[in-house]
């Protein structure tokens, strides 16, 4: 379910009921677990998205803390969504170009067999998918005559620069080599950093899945999820709880 300003609204409506003494409420298991792995900590005050502010309740240190009963409800119908998906053999990309969490979005992603994109997103991947394809297609050709000796013809000095290229390719296309197609849907660990991928998207009709900072706007995506973007082990958790429910899905179709 996308989110509206109704749901917005409903929160704020929450927000302002008496607030229950925190040492008297047990948090849950699955609460625990998001506190645990920094999943609650926002931007600083400063930088907070008005559309945020429901989804906030207070402050440590400058920082704003994410209401994690309303994280537990968001990434349900997130997962529901790619549970779904799944099952219907349609198809997910990972995006997270940040570079502190680069290695954990192409991990989860290869793991899962998934097409991810961990470098700056190229503009044109959704928006002019046939040019993109043209240049994953010459560099999988290139890789298949380095690998089949074609390029021990070459002089030394042909040899170093067909090497150059390869590197430069890879690090642009290795995630997207096997996407024949635009994908069904997309998962964005951070929709400030690439706001790009957003907007090609939407361009294309492409359903789209995030993690929302205290500093993002929570409409900009089809499934939010409020969460902190940051931190390596919160996204972790996010991605994990994404993994588990894409292997069931796989192994009950």
């Amino acid at each position: 379910m996308t989110i509206s300003d109704n749901s917005i609204n409903d929160l704020m409506a929450d927000e302002n009921q008496p607030v229950q003494d925190d040492s008297e409420v047990e948090p849950s298991p699955q609460v625990e677990g998001m506190i645990t792995a920094g999943v609650h900590l926002g931007h600083r005050a400063s930088k907070l998205h008005p559309r945020m502010e429901p989804l906030v309740v207070g402050l440590r240190n400058t920082i704003h803390v994410i209401d994690l009963e309303a994280t537990v409800k968001y990434l349900d119908k997130a997962l529901d969504f790619i549970s779904k998906l799944k099952k219907d053999g349609k198809s997910l990309i990972l995006v997270g170009t940040k570079p502190p969490l680069r290695p954990l979005v192409k991990q989860t992603a290869e793991e899962l067999g998934l097409p991810f994109v961990t470098e700056r997103w190229l503009g044109g991947t959704f928006t002019n998918f046939p040019v993109i394809r043209a240049r994953v297609k010459y560099y999988s050709d290139l890789e298949a005559k380095k690998a089949a000796g074609e390029l021990e013809k070459y002089t030394k000095k042909e040899v170093a620069q067909f090497e150059k290229e390869l590197a430069d390719l890879k690090r642009k296309f290795e995630g997207i080599v096997n996407m024949d197609k635009l994908p069904d849907a997309i998962f964005v660990c951070d929709i400030v950093h690439d706001k790009l991928v957003l907007k090609e998207a939407k361009e294309r009709g492409i359903k789209t899945i995030g993690i929302i900072d205290t500093n993002a706007d929570p409409m900009a995506v089809d499934y939010p999820i409020p969460a902190n973007d940051d931190s390596i082990t919160a996204v972790k958790y996010i991605l994990d709880r994404v993994k588990e429910v894409i292997l069931e899905a796989e192994n009950n179709s």
